[in-house]
């Protein structure tokens, strides 16, 4: 169950600006990769919201819009992202790891306007991004431990669900609305009908193998 101990161990009790970084959307076949930013009041926040906030794979989508307008009045984020363009350029790893730093820049801009210096970024995964703005510490499985990270990780998948199911409504058939671009029976079937669209990734396997068996482009 995520908690506060890793931002309490960090001194955010004591003054520090402790913030949570994660991403979603690394294994969809389409759409962006969308990282989030939180920096919580944990002195301000109420008890029951807090103790809602977990990772956000664990939760409804009802829940995580519930938990993300209760916990706004008491926090600040920020989103950032990396476009299928990059991530076909790069590979999905570095336009994760640049999608977070993003995000943590532009939380650190915001902060900086109330007087606020980020002094660690809890960042989920194993690995950092090689230019944060701020010191980082790698938390794996950190939306399960951490509340920051959760309140990020809500965030993101709140923005990224909202993006892909505008983008269902502009390319109907894939199912984004409710898969989110990630590679269900009804995606994979409408790819063989109605082919790929500008927003699926050409760099992963699945959408590579069908550009190569048939030039059946769809813009």
């Amino acid at each position: 169950m995520a908690s506060f101990e890793l931002e309490q161990a960090a001194g955010a009790m004591a003054g520090r600006c402790i913030i949570g970084v994660d991403e979603v959307g690394r294994g969809p076949w389409a759409g962006p990769v969308v990282a989030a930013a939180a920096w919580l009041d944990i002195a301000a926040l109420p008890a029951p919201i807090a103790d809602r906030l977990n990772d956000s794979k664990t939760l409804s989508a009802v829940a995580r819009q519930q938990i993300l307008h209760a916990v706004t009045p008491y926090a600040e984020i920020a989103l950032g992202r990396a476009e299928v363009a990059e991530i076909d350029a790069v590979n999905i790893l570095q336009a994760s790891l640049r999608a977070m730093s993003r995000a943590v820049t532009a939380l650190s801009v915001m902060l900086a306007e109330q007087g606020k210096i980020p002094d660690l970024a809890l960042v989920d995964g194993n690995r950092l991004p090689a230019d944060l703005p701020c010191p980082g510490q790698a938390v794996v499985k950190g939306d399960a431990h951490s509340r920051s990270i959760a309140a990020a990780s809500i965030a993101a998948k709140c923005a990224r669900d909202a993006e892909m199911a505008l983008l269902d409504q502009r390319y109907p058939g894939y199912g984004w609305a409710r898969n989110a671009g990630y590679g269900t029976a009804q995606h994979r079937a409408a790819i063989s009908e109605i082919g790929i669209t500008v927003h699926h990734r050409r760099s992963f396997r699945p959408i590579l193998a069908f550009l190569q068996s048939a030039d059946n482009t769809t813009e």
